[in-house]
């Protein structure tokens, strides 16, 4: 819960953050007088901002926080790159995701009041409900506080939702749409689909896919023949949005999805997984899909492949080379763990990188992102 003072009174609501952040210890009701030097000094303490003023008065209140967090005093820039240049690249991620959360904390200060319906009493408020039921569930009748920050992702998270990511490798417009739901990984970056839908099938009698997501390789995979697809998923968004993709693509009725932790019983001729590329600890629940702490899913999927591949089948290990270039894992980490699970390598298919980021000289990580491939691994048991 979340408590403040309003006229004398105290109240409280349910307190809601998708990244886990508790609430903050002291919150004072802000309006359109509050000025962006004073948010930003209360901010920057951990007050929080509970807002009772104009709706779009609140974004243009956030865009100046945003303003003022990114614009550093010349002396601590100068500081603070000199830092970075002297660090190792995994020093430099751990300073880079620092400096993130730090911006995330003081940026998630302005928050704002929900009715039991997800409706907002504020002048000019926009209507956010079906938003907010895509992302939490239907309303409980209970009034809660969320940031204004992660209000406007869930308000992205349903227009991408909406819309759909259009994903070449499953066929011609408009029949190829992914619609990802809040919190489950988006395809949009699309060498990791390429790369699966370029390489030479061992089997068209059955697959299993591993950590499905939004559901885009199972139904590559039936759309390139697979006849079956058994695609597992811990997540419950996941497993929703999984299931209604495939709906929407024509190709659940191949598709049995289940809800299990990495493998499902029994053994498949073509095994396939898209973990986690980074072996870091997620600081929110929809981070899982990008930091995987200590290596868990993917140690994890090596060492229970050879126990689920029929004999003469293959497993295709998706991954990244990204935390090699951070300094966070090493090649010959990664071959260990391949050799310890009893398997070997057939081949690798590679790829660079299409997305901004990788040519961005201004990203703090720029030169491991430049130099990021992406391989599709063959394994089999040895």
């Amino acid at each position: 819960m979340i408590e403040w003072n309003e006229q004398g009174e105290v109240r409280n609501a349910r307190w809601r953050s998708e990244s886990g952040a508790v609430a903050p210890r002291r919150v004072v009701v802000a309006d359109d007088t509050l000025s962006a030097d004073t948010a930003y000094r209360l901010a920057c303490e951990g007050t929080g901002l509970l807002w009772q003023g104009d709706f779009q008065n609140a974004r243009m209140l956030l865009q100046a926080l945003m303003r003022r967090v990114d614009r550093k005093p010349a002396k601590a820039a100068a500081k603070a790159a000199e830092k970075m240049a002297a660090a190792t690249p995994a020093e430099a991620f751990h300073l880079h995701r620092q400096a993130q959360a730090q911006r995330a904390r003081v940026l998630s200060a302005l928050l704002i009041p929900l009715e039991g319906d997800y409706g907002i009493d504020l002048r000019r408020a926009p209507d956010l409900r079906q938003a907010c039921t895509e992302a939490w569930g239907p309303a409980t009748g209970e009034r809660s506080v969320a940031s204004l920050r992660e209000l406007l992702g869930l308000v992205g998270a349903h227009e991408w939702r909406k819309k759909g990511v259009e994903v070449p490798a499953l066929g011609a417009a408009p029949n190829n749409r992914i619609h990802p739901y809040y919190g489950v990984f988006s395809p949009v970056r699309g060498e990791y689909v390429d790369l699966v839908a370029s390489a030479d099938l061992p089997s068209k009698a059955l697959a299993f896919d591993i950590g499905t997501g939004t559901g885009v390789l199972s139904a590559l995979l039936v759309r390139r023949g697979v006849q079956r697809v058994v695609a597992t998923e811990q997540d419950p968004r996941a497993l929703a949005c999984a299931r209604d993709n495939l709906q929407r693509l024509g190709v659940l009725a191949q598709v049995e999805l289940q809800s299990v932790d990495l493998f499902p019983a029994g053994r498949a001729p073509l095994v396939v997984c898209n973990p986690p590329w980074l072996p870091a600890r997620p600081s929110s629940p929809i981070e899982h899909a990008v930091y995987d702490e200590g290596s868990r899913m993917l140690r994890g999927f090596l060492a229970g492949l050879a126990d689920h591949l029929e004999p003469g089948g293959e497993g295709w290990l998706i991954l990244s080379d990204l935390a090699e270039h951070l300094g966070l894992r090493t090649r010959e980490q990664l071959m260990g763990w391949i050799a310890d699970a009893g398997l070997k390598v057939l081949g690798r298919a590679d790829i660079r990188p299409r997305h901004a980021k990788a040519a961005d000289a201004g990203d703090a990580l720029h030169a491991a992102r430049a130099a990021e491939v992406t391989s599709l691994w063959r394994l089999a048991a040895a």
